[in-house]
């Protein structure tokens, strides 16, 4: 509660105020008393902020300053909540109309979060005109919009955010270096509990921790027991540059299974790291699915390619080193393969795999390749003798738009023989391996 003091010739006086929604509470007495208490309730949270200021401004007029450590602003940060103007904003979220209506209500409230909905609203087709402008009015209300933990972690960069139309769209979170001692989960949670991430789309993890291991364990646990959860489209686990900052091996993902109840409209998942869990995978509107691995298990290869995704577009897999656990090859993926499942893909990608060789063998007469439209075999063993066996089958890949197979160990001849195999061609950035028994995925550690 903010304390205010007057002390002039015999008069020694303290006086305190609290606005809280739409209740303002006051304090007031000789200085080492505990006074007397006033509690006023309003009509609404505006009218309550109209008198709380100006009982403030009177004050001052009168005098009183603001003790030594005081908090000069004993606004509350809560942001006024209407569930029933959400569910229509979360039934249309591309609907300007379900903000404008929120909006106007939220006039009513005082809350602040209407002047930047409608700021917002009329920069949509002039964005730059007004950047400045919604940065100001962010600044200036951020306390009622972040709160003290968020607005510090967007200080430090350690949340980075995007607003659209009075509420985040985009967020980032992640410690930003070594010495950084920002607590992931704890924040995300914050985060995903504060009304300004109610309509929250996409969210991207960086790195959970500098000192140790990377674990994602609890910032799963986070995401998972949201309540509300936000209606997230994209989710990126593992935002992180390897080997610059850890190894890729040296993050331990968890399980993401107790996830896909809980956001079942996902339309893009991406998880960099090792030790990852995937279950039984239920994302029935998911288009883009990538996971970044330098050993992923037999185990998981048999879930991605059982999984049924009706209209999943993009599927990339790291597959990664034996040394680092990796497992499965072609026998496992023969589910995805057959086609089973992915009706709708049209990008795939089985990178850093140690079986290069072996998927230039099964692609030509897989029935998946007949309805994709981009192959990425990249990163992985390729010999010449896997680029002649696509050559030997180019009738199977001519309808490709695009096959790249940078970074695995082509010779020039292995190169110019792949080269005419698709529409488009990537072959450069080759490794040269020590001897045919070196060859080896690029990314394990």
């Amino acid at each position: 509660m903010p304390r205010y003091e007057f002390t002039e010739g015999s008069s020694s006086k303290f006086w305190e105020i609290t606005l809280k929604g739409s209740t303002v509470t006051k304090r007031w007495g000789r200085i080492g008393t505990d006074g007397q208490e006033k509690v006023e309730e309003f009509d609404s949270k505006a009218e309550a902020k109209k008198a709380y200021d100006a009982q403030i401004r009177e004050k001052e007029g009168k005098g009183y300053t603001l003790a030594e450590g005081g908090d000069g602003d004993g606004a509350s940060a809560e942001s006024a909540v209407n569930p029933d103007l959400e569910a229509a904003i979360l039934a249309r979220p591309d609907d300007v109309k379900g903000y404008l209506a929120y909006a106007e209500w939220l006039k009513g409230e005082g809350d602040p979060r209407a002047e930047l909905i409608l700021l917002q609203h009329a920069s949509l087709d002039a964005p730059a005109a007004t950047r400045k402008k919604v940065a100001t009015l962010i600044e200036a209300h951020a306390n009622e919009l972040l709160g003290e933990s968020l607005m510090e972690a967007v200080s430090d960069e350690t949340l980075k955010l995007e607003w659209h139309l009075g509420f985040i769209r985009e967020a980032r979170l992640g410690q930003v270096d070594y010495d950084s001692t920002a607590d992931i989960p704890e924040l995300l949670g914050e985060l995903l509990a504060h009304p300004s991430a109610r309509f929250l789309s996409r969210l991207t993890i960086g790195m959970a921790n500098f000192d140790g291991e990377n674990d994602y364990d609890d910032t799963l646990a986070v995401l998972a027991k949201a309540k509300p959860a936000p209606p997230l489209r994209s989710l990126f686990i593992g935002d992180f540059e390897f080997p610059d900052e850890t190894e890729i091996s040296w993050t331990q993902v968890g399980d993401l299974k107790p996830l896909y109840k809980v956001y079942p409209q996902l339309q893009e998942l991406r998880v960099r790291g090792g030790e990852i869990g995937f279950g039984k995978i239920d994302l029935p509107e998911l288009r883009s699915f990538t996971v970044e691995t330098g050993g992923l298990h037999e185990g998981a290869v048999k879930e991605i390619a059982k999984a049924k995704w009706p209209k999943l577009e993009s599927l990339e897999v790291w597959f990664g080193q034996e040394n680092y656990g990796a497992g499965g090859g072609v026998k496992e993926l023969k589910p995805l393969l057959d086609a089973e499942g992915v009706p709708a893909l049209r990008k795939l990608g089985l990178r850093n795999a140690e079986f290069t060789d072996a998927l230039c063998a099964a692609l030509p007469g897989s029935k998946i390749l007949a309805q994709i439209e981009a192959l990425d075999l990249s990163m992985g063993t390729m010999s010449d003798a896997g680029a002649q066996t696509l050559a030997a089958n180019a009738k199977a890949f001519q309808h490709l738009k695009s096959l790249d197979v940078t970074q695995n160990f082509l010779t020039k001849a292995g190169q110019k023989a792949v080269a005419t195999v698709a529409k488009s061609v990537a072959s450069g950035n080759q490794r040269t391996p020590y001897d045919e028994e070196s060859r080896y995925a690029a990314v394990g550690e």
